[in-house]
């Protein structure tokens, strides 16, 4: 009776039971099955893209190939992709030489671009795409500087357009990366970097001539494009420098410092007489006061890193992170400035600084710049804004270091640095050389440096900012 039961309600039973299924699991028993989406990708996709074998010619194809496609995309940017949803990654077109105009995409439905993004990740993976190869979680902010300048350095810029302080700069002629971050894996960017002819041989792209930090660095310049949440890592707020041992860092400095800067930070090392510019003389110098990120980018980077001297070695890859959490400890538990070269200012060498006097002038031999600087004039009005934006970025926010480090808080040319250069900062307060030095010469100064001087080069400002700042410097000798 049970069975006769059952079997005249049968249809109904099942039903129930695939119901219930579905609610308990969450299953899509009704999605774009693999065999559909399978032919959807034959006979509609495969008429312009390529699934299988090798990197081909670009001239050989109508569009890109895709045999690695789902390892090169983000799977929620392709879903969006698919269905019309994002702007064209070429503002020409992939055929370039074809045409110039942007091709658009066809689009499909929202069921069929999930199922075409699980055939990507299953069936179009690229066994030579690593995982992991670069660590987000301990990438800075001085990598993506160093990977912008390789960008442009090796000619990148030269095809892809990437925004820099607001504006879209590069070539357009292949695939854009302002929104790089949403689109690729950064694996698949790093595989694509170290040989780009495996994926497009005969199409433009080259080898470029970097190391393997290089490739880190350009690597995740262009991954991070577009992504403006990103949190670099800041290794100077690391355990390693809470724990850090000052009479430890001691003997790093004896064996690593003490060649150049000399065993008591005096700039007489060994190696000094043969150097210029000279080593800085750390014992003249308040290190106690720089800030942890210039001091750790300094030792870790090296001298060319923060616009210094490149005859300071980058000790990132010899010093095990304790050790050179120990020697920046005992770097500013050690030198903490001659108490003898105070950045007050007698009342009396102002008054001098008032009336002009060419006392204050300071002789030295620099670098003009270039005619079309020295005949320009800041064209920023000298409202009050725009003073206390360049003050703000004087007493704080120039990077790689606020300029009163070294000018001092007055301007005036003793500040906690100051003491350990030669030539010294220039002193802002002397009237009566300010007024004979343009302002596009400052300008100039400000973005490129001062070779011959401790000044650094401060190329990341923006021109605004730099004549914000002239016009704050301008002030001081007022």
């Amino acid at each position: 009776m049970l069975y006769l039961i059952f079997k005249r309600h049968q249809s109904f039973y099942l039903s129930l039971l695939i119901i219930s299924f579905i609610l308990l699991t969450g299953a899509n028993v009704w999605a774009f099955d693999e065999n559909s989406t399978r032919k959807l990708i034959e006979n509609q996709c495969a008429s312009c893209h390529k699934f299988e074998g090798k990197g081909e010619s670009r001239f050989n194809l109508k569009a890109p190939d895709l045999m690695w496609g789902g390892s090169k995309f983000k799977r929620e940017w392709l879903v969006a992709w698919l269905q019309g949803k994002e702007k064209s990654m070429y503002s020409k077109s992939f055929r370039w030489d074809l045409s110039t105009t942007p091709v658009k995409h066809p689009s499909i439905n929202e069921e069929q671009a999930n199922s075409v993004a699980d055939y990507f990740e299953k069936n179009l993976k690229d066994s030579t795409v690593a995982p992991n190869t670069i660590d987000y979680s301990k990438f800075s902010e001085i990598e993506y500087n160093f990977g912008a300048k390789i960008f442009r350095d090796y000619s990148c810029i030269g095809c892809h357009q990437v925004m820099e302080d607001g504006k879209v700069t590069g070539g357009p002629q292949s695939a854009d990366f302002f929104e790089a971050a949403k689109r690729y894996n950064p694996d698949w960017i790093y595989r694509f970097n170290s040989n780009p002819p495996d994926f497009v041989p005969h199409s433009g792209e080259y080898v470029a001539d970097v190391s393997g930090l290089g490739l880190r660095y350009a690597t995740g310049y262009i991954a991070l494009q577009g992504n403006k949440d990103f949190k670099f890592y800041e290794p100077w707020k690391t355990e390693y420098f809470a724990k850090a041992n000052s009479t430890k860092g001691a003997k790093v400095y004896k064996e690593y410092c003490s060649q150049c800067h000399g065993s008591s930070g005096k700039g007489d090392g060994p190696a000094a007489s043969g150097l210029n510019p000279k080593p800085a003389a750390h014992a003249n110098m308040a290190l106690s006061d720089f800030p942890d990120d210039y001091l750790f980018n300094l030792v870790y980077y090296g001298g060319k890193s923060v616009g210094k001297s490149s005859l300071m070695p980058d000790f990132g890859l010899t010093l095990p992170p304790q050790d050179l959490a120990n020697v920046i400890a005992y770097l500013k538990a050690e030198f903490k400035g001659n108490e003898n070269d105070s950045s007050s200012v007698s009342a009396k060498v102002e008054e001098k600084i008032k009336k002009g006097s060419n006392n204050c002038i300071q002789k030295r031999k620099i670098k003009k710049a270039p005619a079309i600087y020295l005949s320009k004039n800041n064209p920023l009005p000298e409202t009050e804004t725009n003073i206390a934006a360049g003050k703000k970025l004087f007493m704080k926010d120039a990077k790689p270091i606020s300029c009163k480090m070294c000018h001092g808080k007055k301007g005036n040319g003793k500040g906690a640095g100051a003491g350990g250069m030669n030539p010294r900062p220039r002193d802002f307060t002397c009237s009566a050389m300010m007024k004979d030095i343009p302002d596009g010469q400052l300008f100039w100064v400000i973005k490129n440096g001062s070779p011959g001087t401790g000044m650094m080069s401060f190329k990341k400002l923006k021109d605004k900012q730099t004549w914000q700042l002239v016009h704050y410097i301008r002030q001081l000798s007022k």
